[in-house]
């Protein structure tokens, strides 16, 4: 998400006052100079498309924190810049027009996580009531993040929607995943174990999928 330095200026001159002031207070005397004034260019740019400006502030506020150099703080706003911008095209193709932040956000972090553009997309389509994409996102994301690859965080998280479990059973997925590897096995294994757990629960009498959120 590169804007040239005409482009920059023009999108913060023409960006809510109100907003402009807001990420600047909360940035003020947290990072330098130079990495607040691009924080305020692709909060901007961010906002005017849509999309969640919070992880754009909170990178560059972590990397502040930490004492790292300001141009790697850049090189890392302008990723999750990137991975916000791809977040939210594949929920769009996913079927969420338009995407709230709260799922680009997510989806970011998912992404972020090791998923790809069509994991989220793909997770987006199969969520459906009484589940959020956002909350299905984080789980997939935390579910990524513990090292099962993609396709078994896919396979594993549609399995559990389809079978119709609250929502709560989906948010302890990643526990489960943490307790099957300190008994032996490899996040991958454990994924495919609860994949087919609740595959099976799915075939059983009284068990549907839920209504989905998109056509």
């Amino acid at each position: 998400m590169k804007l040239g330095l005409f482009a920059g200026l023009l999108l913060i001159a023409t960006a809510p006052l109100g907003a402009q002031q807001d990420v600047a207070a909360r940035l003020a005397g947290r990072v330098s100079p130079q990495v607040a004034a691009l924080v305020q260019q692709l909060a901007a740019d961010a906002a005017a498309h849509g999309l969640p400006v919070d992880p754009l502030i909170q990178k560059a506020i972590e990397g502040g924190a930490k004492g790292v150099s300001p141009e790697r703080v850049a090189m890392a706003v302008r990723a999750v810049a990137a991975q916000l911008d791809a977040a939210a095209s594949a929920l769009r193709e996913g079927g969420l027009t338009p995407p709230d932040t709260e799922a680009i956000a997510a989806g970011a972090f998912a992404l972020n996580a090791g998923l790809g553009g069509r994991d989220v997309a793909e997770l987006a389509r199969a969520t459906g009531a009484p589940y959020g994409v956002a909350v299905t996102l984080r789980v997939a994301g935390t579910l990524a993040a513990l090292g099962v690859p993609a396709a078994e965080t896919v396979a594993l998280v549609t399995a559990t929607i389809r079978a119709g479990r609250p929502t709560a059973d989906l948010l302890t997925l990643p526990g489960q995943v943490q307790g099957a590897v300190a008994r032996g096995a490899t996040p991958a294994q454990a994924a495919a174990g609860l994949t087919r757990a609740a595959a099976a629960r799915a075939t059983a009498p009284g068990q549907g999928r839920p209504k989905p959120l998109h056509p």
